[in-house]
């Protein structure tokens, strides 16, 4: 597939599949532009370009299409734009910021989409704080107009909300009042745990449909700044100019080419250069294969900057993360994934020794990011994650990080062969390089943050661990001999196969970040719990529920009972 020129929805034999990939010469709804330090995001959505038949984007609302443009266009900030230190969004309508999801698109779409794209807006607009808080790239949301729902949710990402005061102009989130269901993308939990907007006022303010105006708006904490419309060039003037001081990124930087991902998607999975998705529908399982570098990655400044989207760290990340977000869009029956490594673990080690020595570097800095923000993708991903340490594998440093946001880790003992045995590796990336959405290495979560025995690990430096040695630290869950390690790991993924996805979900999402919450864990922990229920409720989705019902005139007929 060529990014450049094929649609985001498309046919694989029967099968229709969505596409994460595009180009901004793609793009029907964002506009980019550059100037300087400063990156501008335009939103004009045309109402006739969504990804499915059926519905119309009026008044600037989105929908999957909408937001996989919004992502391509952040990473091309990142990587293509190193010199951009703050970007603005902005919209391209006359009194109308952003709407919010399309309401008409949420009725006619099955649970299980509406739920995936309530997660994929959430990880990118996750991934914009992410970056301002690791990379410096700072957000200001410049609200001219209606701003609601999820339009609102993306200004509470940006470090600043700024609006004009004209007196027409509102910040909102009325999912409850007008929909019966709740914000999908994080708003409740960052109108108080990020803006610090007290609970009596965040009650009123997501219960009252028609929003609330700028001074208001600032008075509880809503926004950040206001102006009247001839002052308010002059206000977001200012505000760039503050987030510009604020930044960590090095003016003057040419960046690399995001060259497109070329997958072979057929019936038996999706296959990239350093990734391969194989995928049984049968036993619901999909095998994701990580390949280490063939050969020792460039280590110099330059070398690494001629490689650009090439260079192993950043080729492996891309394509994990788009098998990752195919396979959860595309395989909603798959439910358990098995990660596997192959290659040589000596290699492995020297790119993350790389990674370490350059990290100040910005296209290594930018890499290291998105290698963060895919493994705490696959932390989120509500499917049953089994990492096998077999035969062949490279499971170290970086990719050990796979097997640590699995659910269960298997390691093959060779007790005949211990020449020929698997081994794990620790470095510096597993003390702190990719911190999970809990704030917490994935070492810190697995050990409940036991501090003797993350220094215990920490003085083994890179000595390669066996079977026995990694089952002794904690390290992996079972290591089977080779004479049942079929037959275990058959059953295992039978047994697993058999259970409720749904109870699944729940316990898996419950039992992955111990300890500590953030406002990322509980962004998420919401969305698997309370809004995946309020999601298939009549009062939200039945015949006369509020969902259903939105733009047809008629009030929804609620069950009254509390559950």
């Amino acid at each position: 597939m060529n990014a450049m020129t094929e649609p985001l929805l498309f046919k694989q034999g029967d099968r229709e599949l969505v596409s994460f990939a595009t180009h901004p010469s793609r793009y029907q709804h964002w506009t980019l532009s550059v100037e300087g330090d400063v990156a501008r995001l335009k939103l004009d959505i045309n109402e006739d370009g969504g990804i499915k038949p059926g519905y119309k984007l009026k008044l600037n609302s989105y929908d999957l299409g909408v937001d996989i443009e919004l992502h391509d266009a952040i990473n091309r900030i990142r990587f293509e734009h190193p010199a951009v230190k703050v970007v603005v969004f902005e919209s391209g309508k006359e009194k109308i910021w952003c709407s919010g999801a399309n309401i008409y698109m949420l009725g006619l779409s099955t649970h299980a989409w509406k739920v995936n794209f309530c997660k994929f807006t959430n990880e990118t607009r996750n991934g914009l704080e992410d970056s301002s808080r690791h990379d410096g790239l700072k957000a200001i949301a410049a609200v001219t107009g209606a701003c609601a729902g999820g339009g609102y949710e993306l200004a509470l990402a940006c470090d600043r909300i700024v609006m004009v005061d004209d007196r027409s102009s509102t910040v909102s989130l009325p999912e409850v009042p007008l929909l019966g269901v709740l914000p999908g993308t994080g708003g409740l939990t960052r109108v108080t745990d990020k803006r610090k907007v007290r609970r009596d006022l965040a009650d009123i303010f997501c219960t009252t449909s028609e929003g609330v105006r700028a001074d208001r708006a600032k008075d509880w904490k809503l926004i950040d700044a206001h102006a009247k419309p001839q002052q308010f060039g002059q206000l977001l003037a200012t505000e760039i100019e503050a987030l510009r001081v604020q930044s960590t990124r090095t003016s003057g930087q040419k960046g690399i080419e995001l060259t497109p991902l070329k997958p072979l998607i057929d019936e038996a999975g999706y296959h990239y250069a350093t990734v391969d998705a194989q995928v049984d529908r049968t036993a619901r399982i999909a095998t994701i294969t990580v390949s280490a570098p063939a050969t020792a990655i460039e280590s110099t400044p330059a070398a690494i900057e001629a490689a650009g989207a090439n260079w192993w760290p950043l080729k492996l990340q891309r394509e994990l993360d788009d098998a990752i977000l195919n396979l959860r869009t595309n395989e909603l029956e798959v439910g358990t994934w098995v990660f596997k490594t192959r290659g040589d673990t000596n290699l492995v080690m020297q790119a993350d020794a790389v990674l370490a020595q350059h990290k100040s570097h910005w296209l290594v800095k930018e890499t290291i990011g998105a290698l963060r923000r895919t493994l705490a993708r696959i932390d989120v991903t509500s499917r049953s994650l089994i990492a096998l340490v077999d035969e062949g594998s490279c499971f170290a440093g970086t990719l050990y990080e796979l097997a640590l946001a699995c659910d269960r880790i298997y390691m093959l003992d060779l007790p005949d062969a211990p020449d020929a045995a698997p081994a794990l590796r620790l470095n510096a990336a597993n003390f702190g390089r990719y911190p999970a959405v809990n704030g917490l290495t994935r070492l810190q979560t697995r050990f409940n943050e036991d501090t003797q025995t993350i220094a215990q690990l920490q003085g083994l430096d890179d000595s390669p661990l066996r079977a026995d040695q990694a089952l002794a630290l904690g390290l992996v869950t079972l290591t089977p001999d080779d004479i049942d390690w079929a037959d275990e790991i058959r059953i295992m993924l039978e047994e697993r196969a058999s259970l409720s996805p749904d109870a699944m979900t729940g316990m898996e999402a419950s039992l992955r970040f111990p300890g500590k919450e953030t406002m990322e864990t509980r962004v998420f922990g919401r969305l698997s719990a309370w809004q995946n229920w309020i999601f298939i409720r009549p009062n939200a989705v039945g015949e006369e529920g509020a969902l259903k019902l939105f733009g047809t005139g008629k009030k929804a007929k609620f069950d009254w009972k509390r559950v």
